[in-house]
């Protein structure tokens, strides 16, 4: 055998852009999709250094055969300054999770995490409305995921982040979104809340630690790690051991790929409207 049949010269190329980036499932994933759409495409891995970034990016959006982006931590609000086009989602949260060149050569951004989270708890046939939320973290996916969560209308959104900055701007999101949604910020409290959402980094790849200072979690509680490696993060093993109902982000990243994909295929899904 002298060749594979899965990538040749005309091959479409699109890539995933983080540091670090061996956590990442999108190329596995994506790339099925393509495959699965009868797409002579791929989705590679970029580990592109923090310090890097914009210098990196800039060459990358040179190469001809490279479509699009898809971006992950830590650059989902960097990368706003390389689009000049942007969907809802990218325009309310100010950060992106898909960057795609249009037919023009400029490029189209929006943020897809909330949605993805939204449609992995559905899936589930887990409710949202009437219901007390707990989030840890708001940065690109953890504030994505809590105005799309504030559009299911829960009773109660607890908020825990270190930057005020951020607090206070997805507190006033979610009021937008949902105005009869009581948001507090603050240290995170689990005893009374019906779902506990950590959209920190923290469980990612080798980190044994906890994103919640607790040695036991109530077994009512719903529990989602935004996380996607390991898929058994530190907290959903402690919320499996307490018998609660575990959400995983692979589930999460399953509920955006088809959305993901569309916009990677065709720049104007990323709407504006």
């Amino acid at each position: 055998m002298t060749q594979v049949d899965f990538i040749r010269g005309r091959t479409r190329m699109f890539g995933i852009v983080g540091d670090p980036i061996a956590q990442v499932r999108s190329p596995e994933m994506i790339t099925w999709e393509l495959q699965r759409r009868g797409v002579d495409a791929l989705l590679v891995p970029l580990h592109v250094p923090a310090a890097d970034f914009e210098q990196t990016m800039a060459s990358l959006m040179r190469l001809v055969n490279f479509g699009g982006f898809v971006i992950t931590v830590p650059f989902k609000t960097r990368a706003m300054a390389l689009a000049d086009r942007f969907g809802l989602q990218a325009k309310v949260m100010g950060s992106i999770n898909v960057l795609v060149r249009r037919p023009d050569g400029r490029w189209s951004a929006d943020m897809l995490d909330g949605m993805g989270c939204v449609a992995a708890f559905k899936q589930r046939g887990i409710r949202i409305e009437g219901r007390c939320l707990t989030i840890l973290g708001l940065g690109g996916a953890g504030g994505a995921i809590a105005c799309a969560m504030a559009a299911e209308r829960p009773r109660q959104m607890r908020l825990h982040d270190l930057s005020a900055e951020r607090r206070q701007f997805i507190t006033d999101c979610v009021a937008r979104i949902s105005p009869g949604t009581l948001v507090e910020c603050g240290p995170p409290r689990i005893n009374d809340a019906d779902v506990l959402i950590n959209a920190t980094p923290v469980g990612m790849l080798d980190d044994d630690r906890l994103p919640i200072d607790v040695t036991a979690l109530p077994p009512k509680l719903v529990v989602f790690d935004a996380i996607v490696m390991p898929e058994q993060t530190p907290l959903l093993e402690l919320a499996e051991r307490c018998g609660c109902t575990v959400v995983r982000g692979r589930e999460m990243m399953l509920g955006q790929i088809p959305q993901l994909v569309d916009r990677l295929l065709d720049p104007d899904a990323i709407t504006t409207a």
